[in-house]
């Protein structure tokens, strides 16, 4: 499909900058997929939304403080890193700036040679194999020298780092928040429980499939990076305990309905395992395990807004879209939220 049919008029003042006061105080666009109608409401109000016997999937992945900013040794040239995935042991797949200056055996040094990475291997894109070398723990030294990945569109810094984290997130490896979840807190999920809604947590380490732009005209030329996730024993057998029964599945964030999707497409159903997968979700996708989900409003002409248009329909993700602009939502990582449900 031509790229420019995903493309909608967003004023650069939506772009959020700062997260809302309170989590669950933003706002939220409820959407009927069946009868093509939503209403405007604040987050909270997603609990009037959901029924008992629903199963809310989490990724409960932790960003880490993946931007690392350093000089090339030798030159003293400004280096910049942004580890994505750890393909091995003190060895990290980093996307680099600037990347023609960084060749294998070249040497960054970060932290007046706390931690030193060394090019290993070159890979298209800007992309690099670095070997880190340091003493100590090295998520210990990442957190004492590097910075939260934050996007390019958001100016500000933050107050707090905790505000760049979903309030479950547990497994560290993210270069950027499954942001969807920004929006609960642990007396939303509470009340969510207390209504008989079970929770499920996942795991997908969001590396650069998740925000890379897409640089083609033809979405079927555009290929997606591939990002480690995992899901437990427990999780899947509670996941094909609801699918069986015909309960609800909703996906918090498009990484866990991903997630979700790429594992009941490659085994038939809910399956244990940790690997890796580069599913592009787009129009004309099947969907087979989630039924519902939860995400917040994304850039124009990327691979997360066809994902939402291959569940809600191109044309009326666009009707919704433009509600959204003409009610002055608030867009991308710090903005507001949409739930899409069905049934």
């Amino acid at each position: 499909m031509d790229i420019n049919l995903f493309d909608f008029y967003l004023p650069e003042e939506l772009i959020a900058q700062k997260p809302s006061d309170k989590r669950d105080h933003s706002r939220l666009l409820a959407i009927n997929k069946d009868n093509k109608t939503y209403e405007d409401k604040v987050f909270y109000n997603i609990i009037d939304y959901l029924r008992p016997g629903d199963v809310l999937v989490r990724n409960n992945t932790k960003v880490i403080p993946a931007r690392l900013i350093g000089v090339k040794e030798v030159t003293g040239a400004h280096c910049e890193l942004l580890l994505l995935k750890q393909v091995r042991d003190d060895v990290w797949e980093c996307l680099t700036k600037p990347a023609k200056s960084l060749k294998v055996g070249a040497r960054v040094n970060f932290g007046d040679g706390k931690l030193i990475g060394e090019v290993v291997e070159e890979r298209d894109e800007g992309l690099r194999l670095v070997k880190f070398i340091y003493k100590g723990i090295f998520l210990e030294v990442l957190d004492s020298l590097g910075k939260m990945p934050l996007p390019p569109y958001i100016k500000e810094q933050l107050c707090g780092n905790d505000r760049y984290q979903t309030v479950y997130a547990k497994y560290e490896g993210s270069a950027a928040a499954p942001t969807a979840g920004f929006h609960f807190t642990e007396e939303l999920f509470k009340q969510i429980k207390a209504k008989g809604i079970e929770v499920v947590d996942i795991t997908l380490h969001i590396g650069l499939g998740t925000f890379r732009p897409v640089k083609v005209a033809d979405t079927d030329n555009h290929v997606m990076h591939s990002e480690l996730y995992e899901i437990s024993e427990e999780a899947a057998n509670k996941l094909n305990k609801a699918k069986n029964e015909n309960r609800r599945i909703i996906a918090i964030g498009t990484t866990s309905v991903r997630t979700l999707e790429a594992n009941i497409q490659e085994f038939g159903k809910f399956t244990p395992i940790k690997k890796e997968t580069n599913i592009f979700i787009k129009p004309g996708y099947e969907f087979k395990g989630v039924d519902c989900i939860i995400t917040n409003f994304h850039l124009p002409k990327s691979t997360l807004i066809m994902l939402v248009s291959a569940f809600l329909g191109r044309e009326f993700t666009l009707e919704v879209y433009k509600h959204a602009v003409d009610e002055r939502y608030r867009f991308f990582s710090f903005g507001d939220s949409m739930f899409i449900y069905a049934k």
